[in-house]
Formats: C-alpha cells, sequence, structure tokens
C-alpha cells in the first residue's frame, strides 16, 4: 500500500487530535485534583482560624487569672510574715 501526500496528512491530523484528546482529559484531571486540594486547604484554613481564636481565647484568660493572682500575692506574703497566732484551746 503506497500512502499518498493525503494518507499522510489524515494520519497527522487523527494523531493531533489523538495527543490533543488525551491532553485535554489530562487537564481535566488536574482541575480536580486542584479543586480537591484547594476544598482541603480551605477546611485547614477554618480549622487553624478556630485553633487560633481558641488560643487566644486561652491567653487572656491565663492574663486574668496571672492578674488575680498578682492582686493576692501581697496579701499571701502579710500573712506569711505575719507573727504566729497560738492557738486556742
Amino acid at each position: 500500500m503506497i500512502l499518498t501526500k493525503q494518507h499522510l496528512k489524515m494520519a497527522r491530523t487523527l494523531g493531533v487530535a489523538l495527543v490533543a484528546t488525551v491532553g485535554l482529559s489530562a487537564c481535566a484531571t488536574y482541575k480536580d485534583e486542584f479543586a480537591t486540594i484547594n476544598s482541603r486547604l480551605d477546611q485547614l484554613d477554618v480549622k487553624v482560624q478556630g485553633a487560633a481564636q481558641s488560643a487566644e481565647s486561652a491567653n487572656q484568660s491565663a492574663q486574668q487569672a496571672n492578674q488575680r493572682l498578682d492582686q493576692i500575692e501581697g496579701r499571701v506574703q502579710q500573712l506569711e510574715r505575719a507573727p504566729k497566732r497560738t492557738p486556742r484551746g
């Protein structure tokens, strides 16, 4: 069988079409994978934001507790310096 220019042109066109089809389907697969990755990143971002808010709340609670300790520290030292009391009875 002798390949003519028309046959070669048709084979080349089919080859390009085949490569383009495979390439486009690969792009669609990557697009789906990127969408999945982006969705996971969004979920992680929400979790990180929640953890940051929890950490900030815990930090504020710790600061309040430290302030309370600072307030009562003077009273504790005063009681420790006071003369010992003898028990009744």
